[in-house]
């Protein structure tokens, strides 16, 4: 079982930046393409970006394309989400997820995180 813990949420004003991260520990598959989620109120989950395990091929959600940045560090166990120029639409709770699949649309068949709120106030 694998255990995920985000951390680097918080309030920004639109325009800003934030950096997220994730750390990874317990039974990890060296194959997981890993990967991150959102959920604003009222709506259901939705994918946002995900990277796979060797870090050379990322995939993002048309709404985050060319603003936001998913990297990962496997020595530190660590996943990164790099959001930049958010805007007010961005605002929600940001999980982690551990075996993304790249299907239409994408889901997680792995662990989640418990969340991190993320709120662009405009």
């Amino acid at each position: 079982q694998v255990q995920l813990v985000e951390s680097g949420g918080g309030l920004v004003q639109a325009g800003g930046s934030l950096r997220l991260s994730c750390a990874i520990s317990g039974r990890t598959l060296s194959s997981n393409t890993m990967g991150w989620f959102r959920q604003a109120p009222g709506k259901s989950r939705e994918f946002v970006g995900a990277i796979n395990w060797s870090g050379d091929s990322t995939y993002y959600a048309g709404s985050v394309k060319g603003r936001f940045t998913i990297s990962r560090d496997n020595a530190k166990n660590t996943l990164y989400l790099q959001m930049n120029s958010l805007k007010p639409e961005d605002t929600a709770v940001y999980y982690c997820a551990a075996r993304v699949v790249l299907i239409t649309p994408p889901r997680n068949f792995g662990s989640w995180g418990q969340g991190t709120q993320v709120t662009v106030s405009s």
